[in-house]
């Protein structure tokens, strides 16, 4: 079962570490993409609308699934720890809590995961609409 114990850790909140990362990295490159844009080079509010939610979908899509791979986790974790109490036919109870601690520790991270790309997403995509609205402005539409 050292297998499953590694899955969680390394696989799970590895996964969740990396989207993470990723997420934070777009946010700053939208930032600042949306800092230097320049709406008079967009003839359209579709094209300037494209321009502008690029990444978005990836950073919403983590903020909305981080939780559910952290639920993944907790069921490994969960798993674990009932196959360890079927595999020894007693109740040992430090290895009860290494699994539950193992379970918590996923969803947490989780959690940890998906707040922050929420906010940022919510951030985001708050600036992309100023941005369409001061377009319409300049452009009478």
């Amino acid at each position: 079962m050292v297998f499953m114990k590694e899955l969680v850790d390394y696989g799970v909140i590895g996964l969740l570490l990396a989207l993470s990362f990723f997420t934070v990295a777009i946010a700053v490159e939208r930032w600042s993409f949306y800092r230097k844009v320049k709406l008079e080079e967009y003839k359209s509010r579709q094209e300037l609308e494209v321009e502008l939610s690029k990444g978005l979908t990836f950073i919403a899509s983590v903020a909305s699934n981080a939780p559910y791979v952290g639920l993944l986790g907790t069921v490994l974790g969960i798993m674990l720890t009932f196959y360890t109490i079927g595999q020894e036919g007693f109740v040992d109870t430090r290895k009860v809590m290494v699994g539950l601690a193992l379970a918590l520790k996923a969803t947490a991270v989780g959690l940890l995961v998906a707040i922050p790309s929420s906010v940022l997403y919510n951030l985001l995509l708050r600036r992309v609409k100023i941005l369409l609205l001061l377009w319409e402005a300049r452009n009478g539409r």
